[in-house]
């Protein structure tokens, strides 16, 4: 069985064929580093690790690529801000402590580490490139000191978002990266230099720099050298940012820029729009923060089919804890048992359980072929884990070591979407005492750390911690350590 996508390019299911054989090309849009991440932001990052996840499950050797924008319309805004007089040095100083939190937050949400991030002033050349081949096939014009792409010279302008170019002005600009969904004019692919900025670079018409659209298909283009297979981000990209990057890869380069878009829906908070004037937003600090386990929230954000929107509210967290703590039982339940081979330990079939083994794998698997079901994937899990508990009570827990084999094995297949289970050890020293007072000292101090947002202090404590055997366990109640069993 092929895996089948929700394209929104062809607007339907498509069957996924790779453009090389078993090996599949994705690029996934990534963050803007003029702040924390939100929760928003985790659920498109997990989606994309999911479809990640699951390709790899089916045995495609994957190449993924998300960007880091570390120049835009925000991160130059607010470097100014702090140096009226800035170079690049400062705008790099300025977004490092943002890029360092985001990987350390994609750590803590067991989200994989992809192939490639490349950062948009590392790829400035490629944008260059890209932007005097707009220029010399006239895509492209100067206008205002600015390098403008025309959208009526690109016919397919709109296929992508469903845009009507009918009733478009021509000569219409915009000289910002992001603008309203239903205003459409020509896009800036190069700023020309203002005096209050002081970043820019030459280029053989105009000193400036990128506009946002233009990064991403340079550093696509970059890496992957031409059409990709896969382009996730969330929907709210896909006009103008993904429209606009498909006009310009396309026109540049007179090949399709990708076969498959995938797109993930919005996530709200109590039913509403994320917004911090409604006291509804949160980054995964503040989610840390309140006692929840980073566990949970990766579970909560990705058990959502990726085409719905996804609700996020507390209640719903604490509700996925419990359903973390029960797949933790089942999964620790089978790791403690003693198997052996001795008569006692027969069992009356071990094909029986190891074709049931193999019914649960293809069945979660055919889930996630069939545009991503992660519910349904999920469901099988669960039935997988009933199924492990119904068979240890029949057993009296004592099983022998093939079937213990077989489903642990079933356990970790499953995990390598989840990514849970190297968690599941929670270890039981809840008392101050049984524990040395030099690791409690530490613990006081990571929590103190966290509580005046010195994350990279806590973050320090935290490895600490596990270099000498504890993991900290933070709960609604507090914080514990728990020793790591190896």
């Amino acid at each position: 069985m092929s895996f089948y996508f929700y394209n929104t390019y062809t607007k339907k299911i498509d069957e996924f064929i790779p453009i090389c054989d078993n090996k599949v090309s994705i690029y996934s849009c990534g963050p803007t580093v003029y702040n924390l991440a939100h929760i928003g932001n985790f659920r498109s990052y997990i989606f994309s690790d999911v479809l990640r996840r699951s390709l790899k499950l089916a045995g495609y050797d994957v190449e993924h690529v998300m960007n880091i924008t570390d120049v835009d319309d925000k991160t130059i805004k607010n470097t100014c801000e702090k140096n009226p007089n800035p170079c690049l040095d400062d705008l790099r100083a300025y977004t490092k402590p943002f890029i360092d939190d985001f990987f350390a937050d994609m750590n803590i949400l067991g989200i994989d580490k992809v192939e490639h991030y490349p950062k948009a002033t590392e790829t400035i050349e490629p944008m260059k490139e890209m932007l005097n081949l707009l220029l010399d096939k006239e895509y492209a014009y100067y206008k205002d000191d600015s390098v403008y792409f025309s959208i009526n010279k690109f016919k397919n302008y709109g296929n992508l978002s469903g845009i009507d170019l009918s009733s478009v002005k021509t000569g219409l600009r915009y000289n910002t990266d992001e603008y309203d969904k239903d205003d459409i004019r020509d896009f800036v692919l190069w700023k020309g230099e203002k005096e209050s900025e002081k970043i820019a670079w030459e280029t053989s018409i105009c000193k400036g720099r990128p506009g946002w659209h233009l990064e991403c298909s340079a550093m696509i283009r970059n890496i992957f050298h031409g059409t990709i297979d896969i382009h996730t981000g969330g929907v709210d990209l896909i006009f103008p940012h993904h429209e606009n990057e498909i006009a310009q890869s396309e026109a540049a380069y007179g090949e399709k820029f990708v076969k498959y878009w995938i797109h993930c829906e919005h996530l709200l908070v109590d039913g509403k729009k994320m917004s911090k004037s409604l006291g509804n937003f949160y980054t995964l600090r503040d989610i840390l923060d309140m006692g929840f386990d980073a566990d949970a929230v990766r579970y909560l954000l990705l058990s959502v089919h990726y085409r719905q929107k996804l609700n996020f509210t507390l209640e719903g967290l604490k509700q996925t804890s419990q359903t973390i703590i029960r797949i933790y039982n089942s999964y620790n339940r089978l790791a403690d048992i003693n198997a052996s081979n001795s008569n006692e330990a027969k069992e009356e079939n071990i094909n029986e359980i190891m074709s049931k083994a193999d019914i649960f794998k293809k069945d979660f698997l055919d889930a996630l072929k069939d545009d991503l079901n992660v519910s349904k994937a999920l469901s099988v899990f669960h039935e997988a884990i009933r199924f492990t508990n119904q068979f240890l009570d029949e057993k009296k827990n004592i099983i022998s070591s093939k079937s213990k084999e077989i489903l642990t094995d079933l356990f970790h297949y499953m995990d390598k979407l989840t990514n849970i289970l190297k968690n599941s050890r929670k270890i039981t020293a809840n008392d101050k005492d049984d524990i040395d007072t030099e690791l409690m000292t530490l613990l006081d101090k990571r929590n103190e750390a966290r509580k005046s947002k010195n994350y990279a202090e806590a973050d320090k404590i935290r490895k600490t911690l596990e270099e000498k055997g504890y993991k900290i366990l933070d709960s609604p109640t507090g914080s514990k350590l728990q020793k790591i069993n190896l």
